[in-house]
């Protein structure tokens, strides 16, 4: 394997560089060039990964992916650190809202999306021998205290509820476990997490959970266009499935104007746990706290 890094990694990546030796390469501030060097690489026999911030991965070099990597359907793999609103104050040039719904515009891309810490070694594992081009997006671990992760799946159920099935996707699934795991059985609800697109198949447990519940929210820190949302909307349409209710919550830019950090933005959002379990306390009839805002 050879890892590309555009500029970055300061007292971050050098234990990387170490290890590597000449198979660490600084492409500098040139992320277009930077990809196109990787598509070279994987065609000669090399498996590159691609790291940056993610806008810096996805957005800057987007026609270098589409046709360098993708149409000729190169197993590069690139690594987007900081995913939804991860780098706060920074603002929305660092902040990656699009970027799993424009890349699987592309052909043959995939896209794997931890949730805690505990996920990225199998994810890496198996993007290894992956001979397709895909893209990890990464975030800071959110995994509450005391509870136990389960090993890593495309599709995992955290809580079993009663009041409403909710699919989450990425880290800030992490809040929203500790605060359903702290509820009464009669107001959790289901909380399940997703990590892998596109979408090609349901669980039937999952299924069994939104027959039963009838009430499904998906929660995203992504625009609603090509977002989860969506796709899920499509499957489960031509799967003969729909619930009576189908809430989703996502990225909505920047509703006040201002730059904050990514709790700030994910409040504002309604992304946020409190916003997301009163929604599901509404199934059961019994919200509490003020009234939020849904984005359908």
């Amino acid at each position: 394997m050879v890892f590309l890094t555009g500029d970055l990694g300061y007292k971050a990546l050098e234990p990387l560089r170490e290890a590597l030796g000449r198979r660490f390469i600084n492409a500098g501030v040139a992320e277009q060039n930077m990809v196109g060097l990787a598509a070279g690489l994987a065609r000669e026999g090399w498996r590159p990964w691609v790291y940056s911030i993610a806008p810096f991965v996805y957005a800057r070099p987007f026609e270098q992916i589409r046709n360098d990597v993708c149409l000729h359907n190169l197993g590069v793999k690139f690594v987007g650190n900081g995913g939804g609103y991860g780098y706060g104050v920074m603002g929305s040039t660092h902040h990656a809202l699009e970027d799993y719904g424009t890349l699987l515009a592309l052909q043959n891309m995939r896209v794997m999306i931890p949730t805690f810490g505990a996920d990225v070694p199998a994810v890496v594992a198996k993007l290894r021998d992956f001979p397709h081009p895909a893209y990890l997006r990464l975030g800071a671990s959110e995994e509450p205290a005391g509870l136990n992760v389960p090993l890593y799946a495309p599709w995992r159920r955290l809580v079993q509820g009663e009041t409403a099935t909710v699919l989450a996707v990425g880290p800030l699934a992490g809040p929203l476990w500790a605060a359903a795991n702290a509820l009464t059985p009669d107001q959790r609800p289901s909380l399940w997490i997703l990590s892998e697109l596109p979408i090609e198949q349901f669980p039937d447990a999952f299924l069994a959970d939104v027959s039963r519940t009838q009430h499904l929210i998906v929660v995203e820190e992504h625009v609603a266009q090509g977002g989860v949302a969506q796709m899920l909307a499509a499957r489960m349409l031509a799967a003969g499935v729909a619930p009576r209710r189908f809430q989703q919550f996502n990225a909505l830019g920047y509703a006040s104007g201002l730059y904050g950090s990514q709790k700030f933005h994910r409040k504002e959002c309604a992304l946020d746990a409190e916003s997301i379990l009163n929604q599901c306390r509404a199934s059961a009839g019994a919200v509490v706290g003020p009234a939020v805002r849904v984005a359908a």
